[in-house]
């Protein structure tokens, strides 16, 4: 099966225009809402918004098209994709939900925020008639990460949750300069490899970020219960098996690691702008000009430098810099939710059903259409048409398998994915670490002002640090206070008052 890539990673704007829900005209026949034939040509309309980490594409009415064949003779419904860019995805769904304007959309470490802004419909009085597929598909115990107050409010992805933090590097670089990348065993390990990268080519930038505002570093530091939180906006956190609410930004291992990243800013071993540019690692990459680059992925190493190659123009390897580790958020931070505004809910989640249970509408969602975006080859795998690739076909979301439906349906990338890796992946999920608050989820509407403002301080200050691009030091300082006095600490009483109250109800 096919490793394809999330790393959930945040920030930036671009205007993308929405559809609205309602009812249009088709041409064909297919089952009304209550799965009888209507012999019409009514059907359901439903918007569905989702991250890609490729081109967001031109136009989608093609590819819809494919997609629609398939559902309107399933379900009674016509789908309209609406890809977005990982820049522009969390706001521009949020004023999407509430115009009204998307029917399907999927959280990237929010579930909880979005669960308090009441953008998430409650799933539990329909998913039996609906998408009783779906809820076959999971343990209860995983079904469980996405309620609150016994209330079914999301669907997980279904996929490999253990994410390992890993370097992506280039091949290429990394055998003409002779590095010992086996050597590197944490992020510490790096500043050598850079160094000798930089000596050798001086036009380049050893260590490119993942996303605007992301050098990586929030996943290089271990054990992290993230009490519900995304990992790109934490606040407080648990770490290992202590069950002590701690603020994110006071853990030994983010100054550490903020000052290591500071000091590649300061030898030009990492990208100036990092902190404000919009391009993906995946683009940087291609553009010749850098090394690697660092985020977490749920799959073997070998399967993610598989993955990764095509969109990096690159065969590019990876390395573990850290191990696997789970809690609430590894199951619920990537879930599909039906907008708290939709027109039509039974439509939506009919068809989120389809996207864990029919390859052919997941994979055109992924791949686009066969022949023109990806061609389909004799072992099960696709490829890219002779002489295309990920950057130049019409339309892709490739690096989104993983992120959306059912990851265990969606066709492997030609060169990824094995029975073997399925059962490595598979083993991950049940046999990784788990945080001693499994199961925990932060109810954040008690303190939803103070959020707010944390986070627009978070977003102003945070890029700088992880990025190397300000002085630490005195950053931090002001950083703090800057929390303090937007109610930073209402947030970690709130945190701690609510788990102490789960743990006495275990």
């Amino acid at each position: 099966m096919v490793k394809k890539i999330l790393s959930v990673l945040l920030a930036g704007t671009m205007a993308l225009s929405l559809v609205a829900c309602g009812s249009s005209t088709g041409s064909e026949g297919g089952v009304d809402q209550n799965g009888a034939a209507n012999n019409g040509s009514d059907y359901d309309q439903i918007t569905y918004a989702f991250v890609t980490f490729n081109t967001v594409p031109d136009d989608t009415s093609a590819v819809e098209e494919v997609i629609n064949k398939i559902t309107r003779e399933k379900i009674g419904v016509e789908v309209h994709l609406m890809p977005l860019s990982i820049a522009d995805y969390s706001q521009q769904v949020s004023l999407a939900v509430q115009n009204g304007e998307v029917d399907i959309f999927h959280t990237l470490g929010d579930l909880g925020s979005s669960i308090a802004s009441d953008m998430c419909y409650d799933l539990t009085d329909i998913i039996d008639a609906d998408a009783p597929e779906i809820k076959a598909l999971f343990e209860e115990e995983w079904l469980k990460t996405t309620m609150f107050d016994g209330r079914l409010y999301a669907i997980p992805t279904l996929k490999p949750f253990a994410l390992q933090p890993m370097l992506i590097y280039r091949k290429d670089l990394a055998q003409e300069l002779g590095l010992d990348m086996q050597s590197v065993k944490s992020p510490e390990d790096l500043t050598k490899i850079f160094a000798q990268v930089k000596e050798a080519h001086p036009e380049m930038t050893p260590f490119a970020p993942v996303s605007q505002g992301d050098s990586g570093l929030t996943r290089w530091i271990s054990e992290i219960d993230w009490l519900g939180d995304s990992f790109s906006s934490p606040t407080g956190v648990l770490q290992g098996d202590d069950m002590t609410v701690t603020s994110y930004y006071d853990l030994a291992d983010f100054e550490k690691y903020a000052s290591l990243v500071r000091e590649w800013y300061l030898n030009d071993y990492i990208m100036k702008d990092a902190a404000t540019t919009t391009s993906a690692a995946a683009e940087l990459m291609s553009s010749g000009s850098y090394f690697a680059y660092s985020a977490s992925y749920s799959y073997p190493l070998a399967d993610a430098a598989a993955a990764l190659s095509a969109p990096s123009g690159y065969e590019v390897e990876a390395i573990a810099l850290g191990d696997a580790y789970l809690d609430t958020s590894s199951i619920n931070a990537v879930a599909q939710v039906i907008a708290s505004t939709s027109e039509n809910p039974d439509a939506a989640l009919k068809f989120l059903n389809l996207t864990y249970t029919d390859p052919e509408v997941i994979n055109a969602m992924l791949y686009g259409i066969e022949g023109e975006d990806y061609v389909k080859n004799a072992d099960g795998t696709v490829s890219y048409p002779e002489g295309q690739d990920a950057a130049t076909v019409p339309y892709t979301a490739q690096l989104s398998c993983g992120v959306l439906g059912n990851f265990f349906i969606q066709w492997p990338l030609e060169g990824s994915g094995s029975e073997e890796s399925l059962k490595w992946e598979d083993e991950q999920n049940h046999k990784a670490k788990n945080s001693p608050a499994m199961g925990f989820t932060f109810d954040p509407s008690s303190v939803q002002t103070q959020y707010t403002a944390v986070s627009n301080v978070i977003q102003q200050y945070v890029p700088g640090i992880v990025c190397g691009s300000v002085d630490t030091e005195p950053a931090f300082a002001e950083f703090r206070q800057a929390l303090k006095d937007a109610g930073y600490d209402d947030i970690l009483a709130a945190k701690k008052e609510q788990l102490d109250a789960w743990v006495a109800a275990q």
